[in-house]
């Protein structure tokens, strides 16, 4: 049994970067991958999504069969395809897109190789609160986080009651609770 350790960043965020690094057993499918990043970055499952090489520009792609459109590229189905079957050596990246509309891009990053027996997905460390969903993407969340906290800013109580945030509570961009992400993770 391997078990890969991959780093996992959302592309274009960098103050602060949004990540994750998280242990998984090798011969998983992409599509419990899909649901594992879900997870460990706290989306919700909404949208779409795609594992490729390069990104939407890819002639090859794993996602769900369902909604794949062969038109434009070759498609594998993440229900069936295995993480072995694609990964094979250390630093190979890969790209995982969530969320057609905002565009979600995430580098993936095959750090460690291990023989090691796992019995459910790991997250080792991590930064950044994940943006909310349909926030607008990369730039949508910049905006976000700029009116967020700053009641000048005039959207800021629309946002505030769009992401139903109390009045005075704060919205942290940089909170990462690593227990909570393992705790739910550990269900998986």
């Amino acid at each position: 049994m391997m078990t890969f350790q991959f780093k996992i960043q959302i592309k274009g965020i960098t103050k602060p970067p949004v990540w994750r690094t998280i242990k998984v057993n090798s011969n998983i499918t992409f599509r419990e991958f899909h649901a594992i990043i879900q997870l460990a970055f706290g989306w919700t499952f909404s949208h779409l999504y795609l594992f490729s090489e390069k990104g939407y520009a890819s002639q090859f792609q794993i996602q769900d069969k369902e909604f794949a459109d062969d038109e434009y590229s070759e498609s594998v189905d993440a229900n069936q395809t295995r993480l072995k079957s694609i990964f094979k050596k250390k630093n190979q990246t890969y790209t995982y897109i969530y969320d057609f509309g905002d565009s979600w891009e995430h580098k993936i990053t095959l750090e460690k190789i291990t023989d090691e027996n796992l019995l459910h997905p790991i997250c080792l460390t991590g930064k950044g609160k994940c943006p909310p969903e349909d926030c607008g993407g990369v730039w949508g969340y910049e905006e976000l986080k700029d009116a967020i906290n700053d009641r000048s800013h005039p959207e800021y109580e629309e946002l505030r009651d769009w992401m139903g945030l109390e009045e005075g509570e704060k919205w942290d961009a940089t909170a990462f609770d690593i227990d909570e992400v393992n705790k739910v993770l550990r269900k998986f």
